[in-house]
Protein backbone atom coordinates (compact mmCIF):
# COMPACT_ATOMS: atom_id res chain seq x y z
CA UNK A 1 0.00 0.00 0.00
CA UNK A 2 1.30 3.46 -0.40
CA UNK A 3 2.20 5.92 2.48
CA UNK A 4 0.09 9.02 2.29
CA UNK A 5 1.41 12.34 3.22
CA UNK A 6 1.13 13.48 6.57
CA UNK A 7 -1.09 16.16 6.99
CA UNK A 8 -3.01 15.42 9.81
CA UNK A 9 -1.28 14.51 13.23
CA UNK A 10 -0.78 11.21 14.35
CA UNK A 11 -2.68 10.28 10.92
CA UNK A 12 -2.25 6.19 9.94
CA UNK A 13 0.16 5.90 7.46
CA UNK A 14 -0.62 3.12 5.77
CA UNK A 15 1.46 0.48 7.02
CA UNK A 16 -0.84 -2.72 7.34
CA UNK A 17 1.85 -4.97 8.35
CA UNK A 18 0.61 -4.64 12.46
CA UNK A 19 -3.12 -5.37 11.30
CA UNK A 20 -4.73 -8.17 12.17
CA UNK A 21 -6.67 -10.02 8.83
CA UNK A 22 -9.82 -8.62 9.27
CA UNK A 23 -8.76 -4.90 9.82
CA UNK A 24 -6.45 -5.06 6.49
CA UNK A 25 -9.37 -6.08 4.31
CA UNK A 26 -11.41 -3.23 6.05
CA UNK A 27 -8.57 -0.66 5.59
CA UNK A 28 -8.38 -1.98 1.70
CA UNK A 29 -11.91 -1.64 0.96
CA UNK A 30 -11.73 1.69 2.51
CA UNK A 31 -8.86 2.92 0.41
CA UNK A 32 -10.42 1.74 -2.78
CA UNK A 33 -13.99 3.78 -2.25
CA UNK A 34 -12.70 6.40 0.35
CA UNK A 35 -10.83 9.32 -1.20
CA UNK A 36 -7.49 9.65 0.12
CA UNK A 37 -8.15 13.14 1.97
CA UNK A 38 -9.96 10.95 4.53
CA UNK A 39 -7.21 9.69 7.67
CA UNK A 40 -7.22 7.31 9.76
CA UNK A 41 -6.08 7.81 13.86
CA UNK A 42 -3.58 5.32 15.15
CA UNK A 43 -0.57 3.32 13.62
CA UNK A 44 -3.05 0.59 14.02
CA UNK A 45 -6.32 1.75 13.65
CA UNK A 46 -9.29 1.10 16.02
CA UNK A 47 -12.45 -0.18 14.71
CA UNK A 48 -15.37 0.56 17.05
CA UNK A 49 -18.46 -1.25 17.15
CA UNK A 50 -20.29 0.41 19.72
CA UNK A 51 -20.03 3.04 22.15
CA UNK A 52 -21.57 3.93 25.83
CA UNK A 53 -20.62 7.03 27.88
CA UNK A 54 -16.52 7.39 27.48
CA UNK A 55 -15.88 4.18 26.04
CA UNK A 56 -15.75 2.74 22.63
CA UNK A 57 -15.96 -0.88 21.91
CA UNK A 58 -14.41 -3.09 19.28
CA UNK A 59 -15.98 -6.40 17.78
CA UNK A 60 -13.59 -8.54 20.09
CA UNK A 61 -15.47 -6.70 23.14
CA UNK A 62 -12.13 -4.90 24.19
CA UNK A 63 -13.06 -1.46 25.66
CA UNK A 64 -10.98 2.15 24.80
CA UNK A 65 -11.30 4.69 27.35
CA UNK A 66 -12.60 7.71 25.27
CA UNK A 67 -10.29 10.78 26.26
CA UNK A 68 -10.38 12.46 22.88
CA UNK A 69 -13.94 12.81 21.35
CA UNK A 70 -15.53 16.11 22.12
CA UNK A 71 -18.11 15.70 19.52
CA UNK A 72 -20.56 13.23 22.15
CA UNK A 73 -20.27 16.06 24.40
CA UNK A 74 -22.94 14.31 26.76
CA UNK A 75 -21.19 10.93 26.15
CA UNK A 76 -21.30 8.22 23.09
CA UNK A 77 -25.16 6.71 22.79
CA UNK A 78 -26.51 8.87 25.57
CA UNK A 79 -29.93 7.65 26.46
CA UNK A 80 -32.04 10.96 27.29
CA UNK A 81 -30.92 12.44 23.26
CA UNK A 82 -31.40 9.12 21.82
CA UNK A 83 -35.05 9.26 23.59
CA UNK A 84 -35.54 12.72 22.08
CA UNK A 85 -34.55 12.39 19.07
CA UNK A 86 -36.29 9.22 18.36
CA UNK A 87 -39.60 10.20 19.36
CA UNK A 88 -38.85 13.55 17.52
CA UNK A 89 -37.98 11.92 14.28
CA UNK A 90 -41.59 9.30 14.59
CA UNK A 91 -43.46 12.71 14.94
CA UNK A 92 -42.31 15.29 12.34
CA UNK A 93 -38.84 16.37 10.94
CA UNK A 94 -39.44 19.82 8.22
CA UNK A 95 -37.36 23.27 8.03
CA UNK A 96 -37.75 26.39 10.03
CA UNK A 97 -39.80 28.28 7.03
CA UNK A 98 -42.76 26.55 9.07
CA UNK A 99 -43.37 28.52 12.89
CA UNK A 100 -42.18 25.72 14.99
CA UNK A 101 -42.53 26.07 18.70
CA UNK A 102 -39.26 23.75 19.17
CA UNK A 103 -36.75 25.52 17.58
CA UNK A 104 -38.27 28.98 19.23
CA UNK A 105 -38.07 27.00 22.79
CA UNK A 106 -34.69 26.05 22.30
CA UNK A 107 -33.54 29.64 20.87
CA UNK A 108 -34.53 31.35 23.87
CA UNK A 109 -33.12 29.07 25.94
CA UNK A 110 -29.53 28.84 24.12
CA UNK A 111 -29.81 32.48 24.17
CA UNK A 112 -30.32 33.01 28.03
CA UNK A 113 -26.91 31.31 28.70
CA UNK A 114 -25.23 34.31 26.46
CA UNK A 115 -23.78 37.76 27.76
CA UNK A 116 -26.84 40.52 26.76
CA UNK A 117 -25.49 41.48 23.83
CA UNK A 118 -25.51 38.50 21.94
CA UNK A 119 -29.23 38.16 21.35
CA UNK A 120 -29.80 36.67 17.82
CA UNK A 121 -29.07 32.88 16.47
CA UNK A 122 -28.94 31.84 13.15
CA UNK A 123 -28.75 27.74 12.35
CA UNK A 124 -26.67 25.85 10.10
CA UNK A 125 -25.73 22.08 10.00
CA UNK A 126 -22.38 22.17 10.79
CA UNK A 127 -19.59 24.40 12.11
CA UNK A 128 -17.76 24.96 8.97
CA UNK A 129 -21.27 26.07 7.39
CA UNK A 130 -21.27 28.53 10.55
CA UNK A 131 -17.79 29.95 10.15
CA UNK A 132 -18.90 30.64 6.82
CA UNK A 133 -21.44 32.80 7.55
CA UNK A 134 -19.70 34.33 10.26
CA UNK A 135 -17.27 35.87 7.87
CA UNK A 136 -19.80 36.66 5.44
CA UNK A 137 -21.72 38.84 8.42
CA UNK A 138 -18.58 40.19 9.46
CA UNK A 139 -17.66 41.03 6.39
CA UNK A 140 -21.26 43.05 5.16
CA UNK A 141 -21.00 44.77 8.57
CA UNK A 142 -17.67 46.37 8.07
CA UNK A 143 -17.29 46.36 4.69
CA UNK A 144 -13.77 44.97 4.46
CA UNK A 145 -12.33 42.09 3.66
CA UNK A 146 -9.42 41.33 6.13
CA UNK A 147 -9.54 38.80 8.53
CA UNK A 148 -6.47 37.20 11.09
CA UNK A 149 -6.53 33.87 12.19
CA UNK A 150 -3.62 32.40 14.22
CA UNK A 151 -1.10 30.38 12.93
CA UNK A 152 -2.03 27.00 13.28
CA UNK A 153 -5.50 27.67 13.42
CA UNK A 154 -8.21 25.00 12.24
CA UNK A 155 -11.84 26.68 11.51
CA UNK A 156 -13.26 24.62 8.87
CA UNK A 157 -13.40 22.57 5.66
CA UNK A 158 -15.81 25.16 3.10
CA UNK A 159 -13.88 27.50 0.90
CA UNK A 160 -13.84 30.16 3.18
CA UNK A 161 -13.03 28.66 6.33
CA UNK A 162 -10.23 26.58 5.13
CA UNK A 163 -9.04 29.38 3.64
CA UNK A 164 -8.46 30.52 7.43
CA UNK A 165 -7.33 27.20 8.11
CA UNK A 166 -3.82 26.82 8.22
CA UNK A 167 -3.33 23.51 9.90
CA UNK A 168 -5.18 21.83 7.01
CA UNK A 169 -1.70 21.46 5.50
CA UNK A 170 0.82 22.94 3.35
CA UNK A 171 -1.07 22.74 0.40
CA UNK A 172 -4.44 24.31 1.63
CA UNK A 173 -4.16 27.87 0.60
CA UNK A 174 -4.40 30.59 2.56
CA UNK A 175 -6.96 33.07 1.54
CA UNK A 176 -5.12 36.95 -0.13
CA UNK A 177 -7.38 38.18 2.40
CA UNK A 178 -5.84 36.60 5.13
CA UNK A 179 -3.33 37.13 8.03
CA UNK A 180 -1.60 34.74 10.20
CA UNK A 181 -0.52 35.47 13.40
CA UNK A 182 1.36 33.29 15.77
CA UNK A 183 -0.76 32.18 18.98
CA UNK A 184 0.87 32.64 22.38
CA UNK A 185 3.07 30.23 23.49
CA UNK A 186 2.70 29.46 27.02
CA UNK A 187 5.40 26.63 27.54
CA UNK A 188 8.07 29.30 26.02
CA UNK A 189 6.67 32.82 26.94
CA UNK A 190 5.73 34.35 30.22
CA UNK A 191 2.17 33.88 30.90
CA UNK A 192 1.99 37.38 32.73
CA UNK A 193 2.99 39.23 29.13
CA UNK A 194 1.29 36.67 26.35
CA UNK A 195 -1.08 38.35 25.89
CA UNK A 196 0.26 41.99 25.70
CA UNK A 197 2.43 40.54 23.13
CA UNK A 198 -0.10 38.92 21.11
CA UNK A 199 -1.63 41.80 20.77
CA UNK A 200 0.71 43.48 19.47
CA UNK A 201 0.95 40.78 16.83
CA UNK A 202 -2.20 41.56 16.05
CA UNK A 203 -1.51 45.17 15.60
CA UNK A 204 1.17 44.34 13.06
CA UNK A 205 -1.19 41.21 10.77
CA UNK A 206 -3.59 45.00 10.76
CA UNK A 207 -0.95 46.99 9.36
CA UNK A 208 -0.15 43.97 7.08
CA UNK A 209 -3.82 44.14 5.98
CA UNK A 210 -3.35 47.82 5.36
CA UNK A 211 -0.31 47.49 3.21
CA UNK A 212 -2.28 44.74 0.79
CA UNK A 213 -4.81 47.48 0.58
CA UNK A 214 -7.73 46.01 3.15
CA UNK A 215 -9.40 47.39 6.10
CA UNK A 216 -10.38 44.91 8.56
CA UNK A 217 -13.24 42.39 9.17
CA UNK A 218 -12.56 40.38 11.89
CA UNK A 219 -10.65 38.40 13.78
CA UNK A 220 -11.52 34.99 14.54
CA UNK A 221 -10.12 32.63 17.45
CA UNK A 222 -11.00 29.67 18.80
CA UNK A 223 -11.43 30.34 22.33
CA UNK A 224 -8.93 27.44 23.40
CA UNK A 225 -6.78 27.36 20.50
CA UNK A 226 -6.68 23.55 20.49
CA UNK A 227 -4.79 23.36 17.30
CA UNK A 228 -2.33 25.83 18.24
CA UNK A 229 -1.53 23.50 21.50
CA UNK A 230 -4.26 24.31 23.42
CA UNK A 231 -3.18 27.90 24.88
CA UNK A 232 -6.46 29.21 27.16
CA UNK A 233 -4.75 30.57 30.25
CA UNK A 234 -4.30 32.82 32.13
CA UNK A 235 -7.45 34.08 32.12
CA UNK A 236 -7.62 37.64 29.84
CA UNK A 237 -4.99 36.24 27.49
CA UNK A 238 -7.14 37.00 24.20
CA UNK A 239 -8.67 40.25 25.72
CA UNK A 240 -6.05 42.76 24.89
CA UNK A 241 -6.08 41.36 21.20
CA UNK A 242 -9.72 41.54 21.27
CA UNK A 243 -9.13 45.31 21.97
CA UNK A 244 -6.84 46.20 19.05
CA UNK A 245 -9.36 44.47 17.09
CA UNK A 246 -12.33 46.48 18.12
CA UNK A 247 -10.09 49.64 17.61
CA UNK A 248 -9.22 48.80 14.19
CA UNK A 249 -13.20 48.82 13.32
CA UNK A 250 -13.17 44.86 13.15
CA UNK A 251 -15.49 42.52 14.35
CA UNK A 252 -13.98 39.40 17.34
CA UNK A 253 -15.33 35.96 16.02
CA UNK A 254 -15.30 33.26 18.83
CA UNK A 255 -14.98 30.11 17.65
CA UNK A 256 -16.40 27.89 20.41
CA UNK A 257 -17.05 24.66 18.57
CA UNK A 258 -14.25 23.12 20.65
CA UNK A 259 -14.46 25.20 23.53
CA UNK A 260 -18.19 25.67 24.49
CA UNK A 261 -21.17 24.09 25.96
CA UNK A 262 -19.25 24.35 29.35
CA UNK A 263 -16.09 22.03 28.65
CA UNK A 264 -13.61 24.35 30.07
CA UNK A 265 -15.29 24.17 33.75
CA UNK A 266 -16.12 27.91 34.02
CA UNK A 267 -19.41 28.67 32.46
CA UNK A 268 -20.89 27.81 28.86
CA UNK A 269 -18.32 29.66 26.92
CA UNK A 270 -14.68 29.62 26.34
CA UNK A 271 -14.38 33.73 25.85
CA UNK A 272 -15.54 34.24 29.19
CA UNK A 273 -12.53 33.15 30.06
CA UNK A 274 -10.46 35.75 28.40
CA UNK A 275 -12.65 38.53 29.88
CA UNK A 276 -14.34 39.92 26.21
CA UNK A 277 -17.59 40.10 24.97
CA UNK A 278 -17.31 39.05 21.04
CA UNK A 279 -19.67 40.28 18.31
CA UNK A 280 -20.49 36.43 16.56
CA UNK A 281 -19.93 33.29 18.16
CA UNK A 282 -19.76 30.28 16.55
CA UNK A 283 -20.92 26.65 18.05
CA UNK A 284 -20.87 23.19 15.84
CA UNK A 285 -20.37 19.80 16.59
CA UNK A 286 -20.95 19.27 20.29
CA UNK A 287 -24.48 21.25 20.25
CA UNK A 288 -26.05 18.25 19.16
CA UNK A 289 -24.12 15.41 20.41
CA UNK A 290 -23.36 14.46 17.01
CA UNK A 291 -26.46 15.09 15.39
CA UNK A 292 -25.60 17.56 12.78
CA UNK A 293 -26.29 20.88 14.24
CA UNK A 294 -24.44 24.04 14.36
CA UNK A 295 -25.01 28.22 14.78
CA UNK A 296 -23.73 31.57 14.67
CA UNK A 297 -24.48 33.71 17.84
CA UNK A 298 -24.54 37.38 17.68
CA UNK A 299 -25.71 41.03 18.28
CA UNK A 300 -28.75 42.37 17.17
CA UNK A 301 -26.01 44.67 15.48
CA UNK A 302 -24.25 42.35 13.82
CA UNK A 303 -27.15 39.83 12.43
CA UNK A 304 -30.05 43.01 11.56
CA UNK A 305 -29.07 44.42 8.82
CA UNK A 306 -27.48 41.51 6.95
CA UNK A 307 -30.81 39.33 7.65
CA UNK A 308 -32.73 42.02 6.26
CA UNK A 309 -30.10 42.29 3.07
CA UNK A 310 -28.97 38.94 2.58
CA UNK A 311 -31.61 35.93 2.20
CA UNK A 312 -29.84 32.85 4.19
CA UNK A 313 -31.72 29.57 4.31
CA UNK A 314 -30.34 26.35 4.89
CA UNK A 315 -32.98 23.78 4.32
CA UNK A 316 -32.16 21.62 7.43
CA UNK A 317 -30.52 23.89 9.94
CA UNK A 318 -32.56 23.81 12.68
CA UNK A 319 -34.69 21.24 11.88
CA UNK A 320 -37.15 19.86 14.79
CA UNK A 321 -34.39 16.60 14.81
CA UNK A 322 -31.57 18.56 15.28
CA UNK A 323 -33.24 20.55 17.77
CA UNK A 324 -34.43 18.01 19.83
CA UNK A 325 -30.54 16.61 20.39
CA UNK A 326 -29.59 20.21 20.87
CA UNK A 327 -32.29 20.58 23.96
CA UNK A 328 -30.99 16.65 24.91
CA UNK A 329 -27.55 18.22 25.08
CA UNK A 330 -28.51 21.19 27.16
CA UNK A 331 -30.78 18.87 29.60
CA UNK A 332 -28.17 16.60 30.26
CA UNK A 333 -25.36 19.46 30.85
CA UNK A 334 -27.47 20.85 33.56
CA UNK A 335 -29.37 17.79 35.14
CA UNK A 336 -25.58 16.40 35.78
CA UNK A 337 -24.29 19.21 36.66
CA UNK A 338 -21.46 18.29 34.02
CA UNK A 339 -19.76 22.20 33.98
CA UNK A 340 -18.67 21.04 37.89
CA UNK A 341 -17.68 18.03 36.78
CA UNK A 342 -15.32 20.12 34.05
CA UNK A 343 -14.00 21.57 36.26
CA UNK A 344 -13.34 19.05 39.24
CA UNK A 345 -11.89 15.97 37.12
CA UNK A 346 -10.11 18.61 34.93
CA UNK A 347 -8.36 20.16 38.33
CA UNK A 348 -7.32 16.31 39.08
CA UNK A 349 -6.42 15.46 35.76
CA UNK A 350 -4.25 18.58 36.02
CA UNK A 351 -2.39 17.66 39.15
CA UNK A 352 -1.92 14.07 38.28
CA UNK A 353 0.13 15.23 35.19
CA UNK A 354 2.10 17.67 36.76
CA UNK A 355 2.97 15.04 39.49
CA UNK A 356 4.24 12.57 36.62
CA UNK A 357 6.01 15.46 34.60
CA UNK A 358 7.71 16.06 37.69
CA UNK A 359 9.49 12.70 37.07
CA UNK A 360 9.85 13.29 33.27
CA UNK A 361 11.97 16.07 32.02
CA UNK A 362 10.79 15.81 28.57
CA UNK A 363 6.99 16.57 29.87
CA UNK A 364 8.25 20.37 29.90
CA UNK A 365 4.48 21.72 30.09
CA UNK A 366 1.18 20.78 31.61
CA UNK A 367 -1.87 23.01 30.78
CA UNK A 368 -5.53 23.68 29.92
CA UNK A 369 -9.16 24.15 31.53
CA UNK A 370 -12.12 21.71 32.56
CA UNK A 371 -11.46 18.92 30.10
CA UNK A 372 -9.74 20.33 27.38
CA UNK A 373 -5.99 19.41 28.78
CA UNK A 374 -2.15 19.96 26.88
CA UNK A 375 0.67 18.28 28.08
CA UNK A 376 3.81 19.31 25.96
CA UNK A 377 7.00 16.95 25.38
CA UNK A 378 10.04 18.32 24.30
CA UNK A 379 13.63 17.14 24.01
CA UNK A 380 14.86 18.58 26.17
CA UNK A 381 14.26 20.94 29.16
CA UNK A 382 16.51 23.54 28.38
CA UNK A 383 16.19 24.21 24.62
CA UNK A 384 12.85 23.24 24.89
CA UNK A 385 13.02 21.76 21.27
CA UNK A 386 10.03 20.15 20.32
CA UNK A 387 9.97 16.65 20.49
CA UNK A 388 7.05 15.42 17.81
CA UNK A 389 8.55 12.16 17.71
CA UNK A 390 7.96 11.25 21.47
CA UNK A 391 4.47 12.52 21.40
CA UNK A 392 3.17 10.45 18.58
CA UNK A 393 4.57 7.62 20.32
CA UNK A 394 3.25 7.98 23.43
CA UNK A 395 -0.38 8.49 21.83
CA UNK A 396 0.16 4.96 20.12
CA UNK A 397 1.43 3.11 23.21
CA UNK A 398 -1.55 4.53 25.04
CA UNK A 399 -3.94 3.47 22.20
CA UNK A 400 -2.35 0.04 22.86
CA UNK A 401 -3.20 0.46 26.94
CA UNK A 402 -7.05 1.27 25.32
CA UNK A 403 -7.00 5.05 25.89
CA UNK A 404 -7.54 7.11 23.30
CA UNK A 405 -6.10 10.53 22.78
CA UNK A 406 -4.38 13.12 20.13
CA UNK A 407 -1.63 15.55 19.49
CA UNK A 408 -2.16 18.98 18.76
CA UNK A 409 0.55 22.11 18.37
CA UNK A 410 2.23 23.57 15.09
CA UNK A 411 5.29 21.08 15.96
CA UNK A 412 2.50 18.01 16.66
CA UNK A 413 4.64 17.49 20.17
CA UNK A 414 1.46 18.57 22.55
CA UNK A 415 -0.56 15.79 23.69
CA UNK A 416 -4.50 16.59 23.32
CA UNK A 417 -6.92 15.13 26.38
CA UNK A 418 -10.50 16.16 25.78
CA UNK A 419 -12.70 13.68 26.41
CA UNK A 420 -16.58 13.70 27.06
CA UNK A 421 -17.68 15.47 29.47
CA UNK A 422 -19.01 12.56 31.57
CA UNK A 423 -15.35 12.23 32.10
CA UNK A 424 -15.42 11.72 35.79
CA UNK A 425 -12.20 11.37 38.48
CA UNK A 426 -12.23 7.32 37.80
CA UNK A 427 -11.51 8.13 34.24
CA UNK A 428 -8.64 10.53 34.78
CA UNK A 429 -7.08 8.03 37.25
CA UNK A 430 -7.30 5.49 34.46
CA UNK A 431 -5.97 7.79 31.88
CA UNK A 432 -3.29 8.64 34.57
CA UNK A 433 -1.93 4.95 35.47
CA UNK A 434 -1.89 4.45 31.83
CA UNK A 435 0.34 7.57 31.14
CA UNK A 436 2.41 6.69 34.06
CA UNK A 437 3.83 3.17 32.59
CA UNK A 438 3.88 4.30 29.20
CA UNK A 439 6.45 7.07 30.03
CA UNK A 440 7.68 4.80 32.28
Amino acid sequence: MTTQPRYMANAFNGDESELEPDLQTLSRRRERVLAPSYRLFYRRPVAPVRAEGVWLFDAEGRRYLDAYNNVPAVGHSNPHVHRLVSKQLATINTHTRYLTASVIDYSERLLDLFPAPLTKVVYTCTGSEAVDLALRIARYETGQLGVICTSNAYHGTTAAAAEISPSLGPNNSIGPNVVLVEAPDLCREDPAEAGERFARRVRDAIAELAARGLGLAAMIVDSVMSSDGVQSRPGGLLAPAATVVRDAGGLWIADEVQSGFGRLGHGWWGFTQHYLEPDLVVLGKPMGNGIPIAAVVGTEQALDRFGRDIRYFNTFAGNPVSIAAATAVLDVIERDDLIDNARQTGEHLLAGLRRIAEHHPSMAHVRGSGLFIAAEFVTDPDSLQPDPAQASDIVNRLRERGVLISVSGPAENVLKIRPPLPFDPTHADHLLAAMDVVLA
